[in-house]
């Protein structure tokens, strides 16, 4: 790995703190990292395949397309009930390449130590990579290492890249969501965000809630294989699956209604997320995304994932509506009544990934 010292800086006409339309807080929330994106971050590097808003960039090269994302991960504590922050690492990169219909090949791996943190923390995180990396099929081919004074880290951060080669012809994308393509959900919602949080409140329930971090390549592929038109695809991470669907309903115009009861969360989640006044919906997961796929191509898309050992829990959870400039998502409830969907203000659980 290199040990070189080489950094990306961006740097802002005018300190962050003295622009009017934000304040960052710690974790910063839906909200709060839209506005980011829409006033800093895209204005300063726009380019089409930014352009996109998606999990990850596409281009061609020699005669096929590659998938390229990046993604850094803070989460606390490091090692959690199913996981650590090593996994998280190789499964979120994994998945985001995926998102973009891309088989993952390779990833780079960046580590923030922090001074004092123990070795054997570190090697037990390493060794979750590593797993991890095997069970998804990547290899970790590059990185770096640094260590900063201690309080400055708050233990380790990781930051971790991918490359994949895009295995459809036509590309995955909020764009392609049209009025009539059905959302599939490929399991239950929740369970990532409520581990985290158990941990930190110290909490104890009948049944161990664990994260669903999982690598999600090989059911897309498996899709991809029997000739499923994917349209968009979005794993499910910081915001849960109500930001995840009010992004697409936004980059793609289009009104998304979802049905309540076809969204599982377990009896555990659902329980923990009323003690901590948290809404299932809006709850980080590591191993759940949607596609939205046509209509006559649902059913045979829910045999596929149903048939995987990470989809069995797959449903049909609702439908593209219509045209709607304003982007919108609704929900209909188990009493019958509807409401908006929206992202939120703040984060629910902050440094969750």
């Amino acid at each position: 790995m290199s040990s070189g010292n080489s950094d990306f800086a961006l740097h802002c006409p005018l300190p962050l703190r003295d622009y009017p339309f934000v304040t960052l807080a710690h974790g910063g929330g839906g909200s709060l990292t839209n506005q980011l994106l829409e006033n800093v971050f895209w204005p300063a590097f726009q380019n089409p395949m930014l352009a996109e808003r998606h999990d990850g960039a596409t281009f061609p090269t020699d005669g096929k397309t590659l998938a390229f994302t990046t993604d850094s991960y803070v989460v606390r504590p490091l090692i959690f009930p199913g996981g650590t922050i090593g996994t998280l690492a190789i499964n979120g990169t994994v998945n985001d390449l995926a998102m973009c219909g891309a088989r993952p090949k390779y990833l780079s791996a960046g580590f923030i130590m922090e001074e004092g943190l123990p070795m054997e923390t570190l090697w037990q995180i390493v060794q979750s990579m590593k797993k991890a990396a095997q069970l998804a099929g990547v290899q970790v081919v590059t990185g770096d290492t640094k260590v900063v004074d201690k309080g400055k880290a708050d233990g380790l951060f990781i930051n971790t890249s991918g490359i994949g080669v895009v295995e459809v012809s036509h590309p995955v994308s909020p764009r392609n969501v049209n009025p009539g393509d059905k959302v599939i959900l490929s399991g239950d919602v929740g369970r990532h965000g409520v581990a985290i949080m158990a941990v930190r409140e110290g909490l104890d329930f009948e049944s161990k809630i664990e994260t669903d971090c999982a690598p999600l390549a090989d059911m897309v592929m498996q899709l991809i294989e029997a000739g499923v038109s994917l349209h968009c695809l979005r794993d499910l991470t910081r915001g849960g699956m109500a930001t995840a669907l009010v992004e697409i309903a936004r980059s793609a115009k289009v009104r998304i209604h979802i049905d309540e009861r076809q969204v599982p969360v377990t009896e555990e989640v659902r329980g923990a997320c009323e003690m901590l006044g948290l809404d299932p919906l809006y709850v980080a997961n590591e191993g759940r995304f949607v596609a939205f796929v046509p209509a006559a191509e649902a059913e045979h898309a829910l045999s596929i994932l149903r048939a995987h050992p990470l989809g069995r829990g797959a449903t049909l959870a609702g439908e593209v509506v219509e045209r709607d400039d304003r982007g919108a998502v609704t929900l209909g409830s188990v009493i019958g009544s509807t409401r908006i969907l929206d992202m939120l203000t703040g984060e629910q659980l902050p440094r969750i990934c």
